[in-house]
Parts: structure tokens; sequence; C-alpha cells
């Protein structure tokens, strides 16, 4: 690593942002939730499992500066410290992802202990205090390594007409997770993405994952905004590009829930989170 890191190593706290769907929000809560946690002092790595590489490229890292990535990992056995690179956010690194990846579903049947691969390069003493993994929308094998290896799962939900039938899909694939391969594994929480109140059906499809979910979907809602869209385009997360627009001041609120629920979680296991400071007041 080449930014000054403080030296303290422990095992991180492990979050996947997962959804089998597409187009939901996914790497854009990913990107922006990774930001909100470094800019209160965490040290935050963002790992990225998609072969399309929407969350390296959308912080700034140049497909052509790539030396190893996290198939190496998932592949090679690199370890994590020898792929991670700098960004443009104070603290935040990322474990980048390669259109190699594209091709790991096949490869990744015939390995040794498949769906712990990532679990083992990842659950061991890192200088970090999170990391936010960015899922592939689909439920195949990167995903599996992921929910395996994460401690909580953080899921975008796109408030439209079948956005309950997604959801019950994926926590029928979380419940098989827990029984065959991580019993620990939670959902941390959903949130609910591209909200416009305005629209009947966004105000239904909230009532509705509420009633069905109850506290587990996060109080802050992520609403439909340009600035967050055009965020990656310029290599930056939405609150760097414009703290200020709806979006970004939204994620800021959602990593506060974050955290919140994480003091929650490990409280009950006699730990206490790094940092009391809110992201709000950090960013701002």
């Amino acid at each position: 690593m080449t930014e000054n890191l403080p030296a303290v190593m422990n095992v991180p706290r492990i979050l996947a942002v997962c959804n089998q769907k597409g187009g939901v929000g996914k790497t854009t809560t990913a990107v922006n939730l990774a930001t909100a946690l470094s800019a209160v002092g965490r040290r935050v790595l963002l790992v990225d499992l998609d072969s399309q590489g929407n969350a390296t490229t959308g912080l700034g890292i140049k497909r052509s500066s790539i030396v190893k990535s996290t198939y190496d990992v998932l592949f090679h056995e690199a370890p994590i410290h020898e792929i991670v690179m700098e960004t443009k956010v104070p603290r935040l690194h990322v474990a980048p992802s390669t259109i190699h990846l594209s091709g790991a579903e096949i490869e990744l049947v015939t390995v040794d202990r498949r769906e712990y691969r990532l679990r083992e390069m990842l659950r061991v003493p890192l200088p970090y205090d999170y990391v936010i993994m960015d899922c592939p929308p689909a439920l195949n094998l990167l995903t599996l390594n992921a929910l395996v290896a994460a401690d909580a799962i953080v899921v975008p939900l796109q408030c439209e007409f079948y956005a309950l039938e997604g959801l019950a899909h994926l926590l029928k694939t979380i419940e098989r997770v827990r029984k065959s391969f991580n019993p620990a594994l939670d959902i941390h929480g959903v949130v609910l993405t591209m909200y416009d109140k305005r629209n009947k059906l966004s105000v239904m499809v909230e009532e509705d994952v509420r009633s069905f979910l109850g506290d587990k979907v996060y109080k802050t809602m992520i609403p439909r905004n340009v600035r967050v869209s055009e965020a990656p385009s310029f290599g930056l997360p939405a609150i760097v590009y414009d703290m200020g627009c709806p979006g970004s001041a939204a994620y800021i609120r959602l990593a506060s829930e974050v955290m919140k629920r994480e003091k929650i979680l490990l409280a009950a296991n006699g730990t206490t989170e790094p940092s009391k400071d809110s992201p709000k007041e950090q960013v701002a």
C-alpha cells in the first residue's frame, strides 16, 4: 500500500452490497457508502467483484493502471494487499476488478473450496475497519463468495413493481447460504433507491417493503438525482462530486444509519465501533 494508513491490524467488518437485479443503484450505493465511512475516519476497502468494474472506474482508477485485480485474489491466491489501489478519497482503497472476472463463474466450478476463496482472503487481520463488497448483478458463484465472506448484507432495492418479488428470491438465497456456508450472515438493511415521492408506485413499494421487513428497511431513501448519475463519469463518488445535491445528502444519512446499526451489533458482541462521529458532521 502506498497511502500512509495506520499500521493497526484487525479483522474488519465485511458488508456485501448485493442485489441479483441490475440497475438498482448497487454500485452507486457501495461507492458512496464506502466514501462516507472513510470521511469520518474509517479505513475502508471497497472490493469490486463485478467484471464491468464500475466501482473501480467510478473511483477514478484507470483500467490501464491495474496490475492485479480481484481475479488474482480468487484464482492466484494473491494477498489482498498486493492488489489494493489508492483512490482520490483519503482512507479509501479499492481492490479493482477487470474483465478477467467475466469468466470466473466457469473457472470457479473446478476450484477447491470454491465458495470460500474470498472469505479466506478477507477474514484475516487487515489495516481496515470496513470492507465493502460491490457484488455482480446475479446470484452466481462470485456473489456466493461475497455472501460467505460477509458479516452482513446491504440490499439496494429500486422502487419498482417487481421489487418484492426479487427481494423474496434474494432472501431465499441468503437463507440457503446461512444453512450451508455462513450461519452468522445477517441482513444489515434494505435501502430504497431511485425513490420519487411524487410517484404513487414509489410510495406503494415503500409501504409494501416496510410492511414486509419492518426495521430491516433503512429510514433513509435515495432519491432519483441527476448529479448522482453524473458523478461516475468524472471518476468521483457523488459525495465528492457534489456533496450538496439531494442524492449525496441521502447517502451521508444512510452511512449514519449504517454506523448506528453497527454500534448496536458490535455492542451485542462486546466490541465497539472505531469512532463516534457522524458522517454529516465530518463531511461537512
